[in-house]
């Protein structure tokens, strides 16, 4: 497999992914996982295994539902891939999103063994533009 081809296959397991979570179907990004996945969300839980990557999934689905998560660039050196990302959900009755990069590890066989994330806030303000500062 040349790099070009191992680039397009990891960009695709990241969109399948990131679409796992908007179909509430942990079956499509269960099998990219390795057993040994650590997980880091980027408000600070951490995640140790498939197993409690996956229990995480299922209890976030229960009162949670994501809207968007829309891959806006990508980048891949060697193993690491990292994405930033448009991130839109909802709990309950409010809407919330933000911004966000993903730094995220394969293995050689195309499977998923860290993640760290990292969130910034979407809206953006200009204080030097003639308005004073927050």
């Amino acid at each position: 497999m040349d790099g070009f081809e191992e680039v397009d296959i990891r960009k695709e397991i990241v969109k399948q992914y990131f679409n796992s979570w908007i179909e509430k179907d942990i079956n499509i990004s269960e099998r990219y996982f390795s057993q040994d996945i650590k997980y880091m969300e980027c408000y600070g839980p951490e995640y140790n295994g498939k197993e409690q990557v996956i229990r995480w999934f299922n209890d976030w689905q229960k009162e949670n539902n994501v809207l968007q998560w829309n891959v806006k660039q990508f980048f891949n050196q060697n193993s690491v891939v990292i994405v930033e990302w448009f991130f839109e959900y909802e709990a309950g009755i409010h809407k919330h999103s933000f911004d966000g990069v993903s730094i995220i590890e394969f293995d050689e066989n195309n499977e998923i063994i860290m993640v760290k994330e990292f969130q910034s806030k979407s809206e953006r303000y200009f204080p030097y533009n003639g308005t004073s500062a927050p």
